[in-house]
């Protein structure tokens, strides 16, 4: 039997079906559920006193007239990811490409670096807040050792995004590190020797060689850390609590507070819904341009070589 008639098969749905079952009650149920409550003025103590209010709530959110206001919220939260994006990219390509060539002290050093990342993150951040003490956590001891003051990490907004973005560096460098590892077992090493023959040096040799083998990782890496830095939640819930201020309050945290401590259910779930289409439109945005890299690498691919004149 072909795919064609495994596809018409009756048979093949009803092994499929446990699993439909389960992504519609727990992952398309609660997203129309979640669209729904965002046209409500909800109330949670006795549902049916809730008000029906149509788009007001994402007329509040798209006006800013929430506290804090929606568009500084987004700004937080994309400060953090592109600090995720950009420093935990970088930094994970640059460690894989030091562990990489082998060795057995490197190999016991791939399992410490991985061991951030297995590590359950409401411990390990209230490990960083003693870390970030400002009287005697281990951070500033190494600020005061370079010849600076103490430094409020938590307590200062200029200083707690970046206390915040070194602590999440540091839990998932392990995770990126792996990825990248893991494509590089896969990219062509004559390229390489090949570059070393022609006299490339080692960042002629990655830049012209490694790294446009590693394009489809590089991508995913990009949409993972995105996406993941978008959502995120507990680290600032431990470390600051969406403090100072609201210097720290991304849209994963927002949405918290505003459904559970505010209990703003309808602008919350107003929230989640813009959170998701932000997601969604980052994911697409970034495959598309995988899709269009690999279509013009095929078409370079296929184009016939010019005979030589004499």
């Amino acid at each position: 039997m072909g795919a064609l008639g495994t596809l018409r098969s009756p048979v093949a749905y009803l092994f499929v079906l446990p699993a439909l079952l389960i992504f519609l009650v727990f992952s398309i149920g609660p997203t129309v559920y979640t669209f729904a409550l965002s046209l409500f003025r909800w109330n949670k103590f006795n549902p049916a006193l809730s008000k029906f209010i149509g788009l007001e709530n994402y007329q509040t959110v798209f006006t800013g007239q929430g506290t804090p206001s929606f568009w500084s919220t987004l700004s937080i939260s994309f400060y953090f990811v592109a600090g995720m994006v950009i420093g935990g990219t970088a930094g994970g390509l640059a460690i894989a490409l030091l562990l990489a060539r082998g060795g057995r002290a490197l190999a016991s050093a791939r399992t410490m670096v991985f061991l951030p990342h297995v590590t359950p993150i409401v411990a390990t951040s209230l490990v960083w807040v003693w870390i970030f003490n400002p009287q005697f956590g281990l951070a500033n001891v190494v600020v005061h050792a370079m010849g600076h003051k103490n430094i409020d990490w938590l307590g200062d907004s200029n200083w707690a995004m970046p206390a915040v973005l070194i602590y999440s560096l540091w839990h998932e460098l392990g995770f990126v590190t792996i990825v990248f590892l893991g494509g590089l077992t896969t990219i062509s090493t004559e390229l390489s020797e090949a570059a070393k023959l022609d006299g490339a040096n080692g960042w002629q040799e990655f830049w012209h060689v490694t790294f446009p083998q590693l394009r489809p990782v590089v991508t995913l890496v990009l949409l993972i850390e995105s996406v993941g830095s978008l959502q995120a939640f507990t680290q600032f819930f431990v470390l600051t609590r969406g403090g100072p201020g609201y210097a720290t309050a991304t849209l994963g945290f927002q949405l918290y507070q505003q459904a559970f401590v505010f209990s703003n259910t309808g602008y919350a779930a107003a929230l989640a819904v813009v959170l998701f289409v932000v997601t969604a439109g980052l994911s697409i945005l970034q495959l598309r341009l995988q899709g269009g890299e690999a279509s013009t690498s095929r078409s370079r691919s296929r184009r016939p070589l010019r005979k030589a004149t004499p």
